[in-house]
């Protein structure tokens, strides 16, 4: 009876240390995740400059009534082969941002929509990739790949990123943002365009 109590006394013991190594790897992992889980992450990673671990969309769109939109986006960059754009003038124009990056697996099943819609709207509307992650080669063999032809601006150290934080958050790659013919936000897609409804709201930013 001794033996089998202790025998018992030892399982139990087992038991309780494998639980609990397995309890703290539980929290190991989830204790990261939870911390990811902020406000507005895509912002904070722009400003840890480390362009990793970027949240995924799921293609929501949110449209602005022109009386609720803010000012105008502000914004001077470097295009990768090397033009100076100011939104200063792209007054009169609707303009359409795409926040993308090579690797990217939605990136890549949205860049033929993009292209596509670029050059149907080539007269009305104006496109522009904001690239947070690639060098130059890289980016240029995605869009050797995709056919895309609009250009991109270079923002690994995520000053474009951080900066639209003022107007709207992209929070999630890719996302896609339409601008007025005033420069204001229009709507925002998070996740893959979906090309009727990136058409759609280009249309309707270009009738305002």
């Amino acid at each position: 009876m001794n033996v089998t109590a202790k025998t018992s006394e030892s399982l139990k013991r087992r038991s309780l240390l494998k639980l609990g190594a397995g309890l703290a790897a539980v929290l190991s992992l989830t204790m990261p995740l939870a911390a990811c889980s902020v406000e507005d992450p895509l912002a904070r990673q722009a400003n840890a400059g480390d362009n990793k671990n970027y949240i995924a969309g799921d293609g929501s769109v949110t449209e602005y009534a022109p009386e609720t939109r803010g000012e105008p986006v502000e914004l001077a960059a470097e295009l990768f082969d090397g033009t100076a754009e100011d939104s200063a003038d792209w007054a009169g124009k609707v303009t359409v941002l795409n926040f993308w990056y090579a690797a990217c697996a939605p990136c890549r099943l949205e860049a033929p929509a993009l292209q596509s819609l670029s050059r149907e709207f080539q007269d009305q509307a104006q496109f522009f990739g904001v690239n947070i992650r690639d060098e130059k080669p890289t980016a240029q063999a995605f869009e050797r790949n995709f056919g895309v032809t609009y250009p991109s601006f270079a923002d690994k150290d995520g000053d474009i990123l951080l900066a639209m934080t003022r107007y709207v958050p992209p929070q999630a790659v890719p996302t896609t943002l339409v601008l007025d013919q005033q420069g204001r936000v229009a709507a925002r897609i998070l996740g893959v365009a979906d090309k009727g409804t990136l058409k759609a709201l280009i249309k309707d930013a270009v009738a305002e």
